[in-house]
């Protein structure tokens, strides 16, 4: 990681935390995936393919501020990433949502 000796530290702990609430937002999606069937699953399944793929570009970040700055704050963050995605936005307006 990049940065000062402080920025390290405490960008290795915001990193841990993110990576932490990737966990956590997999997790419940896999779990919610369990239950379903049809479009439901298909939409879930497309979410968890977003989700990892943020993943991997957020955790693939070496520098100590981009964590410091951008993920201080985890509340919604990773759901927000998703929702943000155009295959996300594709499913909702197919779900007659906005």
């Amino acid at each position: 990681m990049t940065g000062t000796p402080n920025q390290i530290e405490w960008g290795q702990q915001i990193k841990a935390s993110v990576a932490r609430e990737f966990d956590r937002v997999a997790n419940a999606l896999k779990t919610a995936s369990l239950r379903q069937a049809g479009q439901d699953l298909l939409n879930t399944t497309t979410a968890i393919e977003i989700l990892e793929e943020a993943r991997s570009t957020v955790m693939a970040r070496q520098e100590a501020g981009y964590f410091i700055r951008d993920w201080q704050d985890l509340s919604g963050q990773v759901r927000e990433l998703i929702a943000r995605d155009p295959r996300h936005k594709a499913m909702r307006v197919a779900r007659g949502a906005t």
